[in-house]
């Protein structure tokens, strides 16, 4: 017995021990970038890791860049990782898609989205059903059939908000209610809400062990994962036998389904996606509206040009800080010092868009394509959130070759990170880079640069196909929240950017209602 299991430790053992001795002579032959590997096993994981825990992550890469140079490497989660900090490698990462590079996520990720899903889907299925997506999140799309209820719902929302919130939940309700009813045409009620309440379970085993065993988290994920899909399962096949007796919806389901006819998914498959999507929609844009909110209420002048309209005597609407004190305190009064409304004017500050926009509108009359067009600051203000938070800080590829880039060779099998944080927050690229400074993007400042260094959305074939629809849904709710309130923050919260960029505390605010712009 004793015999056997030695043969069988051997079997194995031995193969593998060549295998890695052959990997780590050939790598030591060839020129990789530099870098450090770490700890054995453990590389710079647990330095990467303690880094994104904080409100400052940037010394994990700033000192490696400033050692090794924009392209490095290191060994995190298990594996070697070339970090690429440079707009070019990022841009031939993101264009070589497929040929040289291959969709490479953790396990945890990939269980939990299922294999059917877009991030996950490869070659021309991927490029079939990326297509109908965006199809569904266009321009006119968004224009003629979803903005009415983007509109609808997220005043529903704040009319029912009380005096105190935390944000961040209620932005995650918001965008869960507006991904149910453009995916599958449902309202909010009570079966969406326990819904969603699953998907917080799925969402938080995304960045643990894949081991049920060991991580109470993942197991936890894994049965609301499959919660989620009875509950979707169900909808498909009734949804399947309204679409074969003719009934048909305008929405991303529907289309799912009509795809069919052209060798589509399966209905385990449809559920995958639609788990997928309703990930993306509802995480990243709900944190992109907390953060914005965040990032104003932190910059005094940006908040005053936002929610500031001119009236019969002066500015009306709240500035919760004396401009040039430099934080936020709890219960600040409302003060605007005669140097804040020369900065005002310096900057040709009129009337606010959404002072301007509210003024046209009756009572609970909805926005239109035009109002959302004419939101010109705002859009400045949305990419400065995308560009300092950063929701998406980069992507992971692996090598399908060995691949020569300026200079050093990523061996076959390798592990890259496109780092897009680091690009948004680099200097070089951004003046005061680290500050947030809307009006860098006003007059197309800002959309001067190359279109490899702003990429909040990704790039190449895997560009985010909902990115138009983020933007709107962001747009459309702080016209909402400026229109219709004051905030003051109720307590001190600090951003983390592990295992996902969130503020601690969920952002508590104080909410006093205005009186109609």
């Amino acid at each position: 017995m004793a015999a056997v299991f030695l043969y069988l430790v051997f079997s194995v053992a031995l193969p593998a021990i060549i295998f890695i001795v052959h990997r780590s002579s050939r790598c030591r032959r060839l020129r990789l970038p530099p870098g450090s590997l770490g700890l054995p096993f453990v590389g710079e994981t647990l330095q990467l890791i303690s880094a994104y825990k904080t409100e400052n992550p940037e010394p994990f890469i700033d000192e490696r860049v400033n050692r090794f140079g924009s392209v490095f490497t290191t060994h995190v989660f298990g594996e070697p990782t070339v970090f690429s900090v440079d707009p070019e490698t990022n841009r031939f990462i993101l264009q070589n898609e497929g040929k040289l590079f291959e969709c490479s996520y953790p396990g945890s990720i990939s269980n939990l989205l299922g294999k059917h899903s877009l991030l996950l889907m490869k070659g021309n299925l991927h490029k079939k059903m990326h297509s109908l997506t965006m199809s569904f999140a266009n321009s006119s799309i968004i224009r003629d059939h979803l903005l009415v209820d983007i509109d609808r719902l997220i005043r529903l929302n704040l009319d029912s908000w009380p005096d105190r919130v935390l944000l961040m939940e209620e932005a995650k309700k918001i965008t869960f209610e507006l991904t149910m009813k453009q995916l599958m045409s449902f309202d909010p009620c009570e079966w969406t809400e326990s819904l969603r309440k699953e998907y917080v379970l799925v969402i938080e085993g995304f960045f643990s062990v894949p081991l049920p065993i060991f991580s109470p988290t993942y197991r936890r994920a894994i049965k609301a994962r499959t919660k989620v899909a009875e509950a979707l399962s169900l909808v498909v096949k009734q949804r399947r036998i309204e679409s074969e007796s003719g009934e048909k919806r305008k929405d991303m389901l529907g289309a799912l389904l009509a795809s069919d006819d052209d060798g589509g998914l399966s209905d385990e498959g449809i559920v995958d996606f639609l788990v997928a999507l309703l990930v993306a929609g509802y995480e990243t844009t709900s944190t992109s509206m907390t953060l914005a909110v965040k990032f104003l209420t932190e910059t005094p002048l940006a908040l005053a040009q936002i929610m500031c309209c001119w009236g019969p005597y002066g500015i009306a609407g709240f500035v919760t800080v004396p401009y040039g004190s430099g934080h936020l305190s709890r219960g600040s009064a409302v003060h605007v010092t005669c140097n804040f409304l020369v900065q005002l004017y310096s900057l040709g500050f009129k009337k606010e868009e959404h002072g301007q926009i509210r003024a046209k509108k009756g009572e609970g009359e909805a926005l239109e394509w035009s109002d959302y067009k004419s939101m010109t600051f705002t859009q400045c203000v949305v990419n400065e959130t995308l560009r300092i938070a950063n929701i998406i800080g980069g992507i992971f590829r692996r090598t399908m070759t060995d691949i020569n880039v300026k200079g050093y060779t990523i061996p076959k099998g390798w592990k890259v990170f496109a780092s897009f944080r680091g690009v948004h927050l680099d200097h070089e690229y951004f003046k005061d880079a680290r500050t947030f400074n809307p009006w860098r993007w006003q007059n197309n400042s800002g959309a001067t640069c190359p279109a490899n260094v702003f990429t909040p959305f990704g790039g190449g074939q895997r560009l985010c196909p909902g990115y138009e629809l983020a933007r709107v849904e962001l747009s459309v709710f702080l016209h909402h929240l400026v229109t219709r309130f004051s905030w003051t923050p109720a307590e001190e919260d600090k951003l983390v950017f592990f295992p996902t960029t969130r503020t601690q505390k969920r952002y508590p605010i104080n909410l006093q209602r205005r009186d109609r712009v």
